[in-house]
């Protein structure tokens, strides 16, 4: 008896692209992170806490849909790398906030020229409009995804 071929959910055109666009920058996460000795999930709080600047743990484990044990584990291990710190709330003992030692923020610079080179030169046969148009329609579609998801 022959077997029956499996049925196959592939997307087409727009949501197509869209999909594998999203792969390959996770492709690019998860080679910056194995190069840098991180997991992905610390790469993407170190990332996080880089753009905020300071970061309470609660706030990283919203950020990442994540309980706030979760968050004290990966925020250990980038603290042992000496990339994070955890700097004593001024005004609240119990609290505290988690920011970028001199070493993350060397590392974050060197991973933000890697991906800043890496897009552009993906982006190369594109003319300047045609960037410019592509960069306008990104942040459109992402702004309205983000207000679908409710964030």
């Amino acid at each position: 008896m022959e077997r029956e071929s499996p049925r196959t959910h592939a997307l087409d055109r727009f949501p197509a692209a869209a999909i594998r666009f999203v792969r390959a920058l996770e492709r690019n996460r998860e080679a910056i992170a194995i190069r840098h000795g991180l997991s992905p999930s610390e790469l993407r709080a170190l990332f996080w806490i880089g753009e905020q600047g300071s970061v309470r743990p609660k706030e990283l484990a919203a950020h990442m849909e994540m309980t706030t044990g979760g968050v004290t584990a990966i925020s250990h291990r980038i603290v042992e790398l000496g990339l994070l710190e955890r700097i004593a709330h001024p005004e609240d003992r119990r609290s505290l906030f988690l920011e970028l030692t001199p070493a993350g923020h060397a590392m974050m610079t060197e991973m933000h020229t890697d991906f800043t080179s890496m897009v552009a030169g993906s982006a190369l046969m594109l003319s300047v409009d045609e960037l410019a148009a592509f960069e306008s329609a990104l942040t459109v579609v992402a702004t309205e995804v983000f207000s679908r998801l409710g964030r």
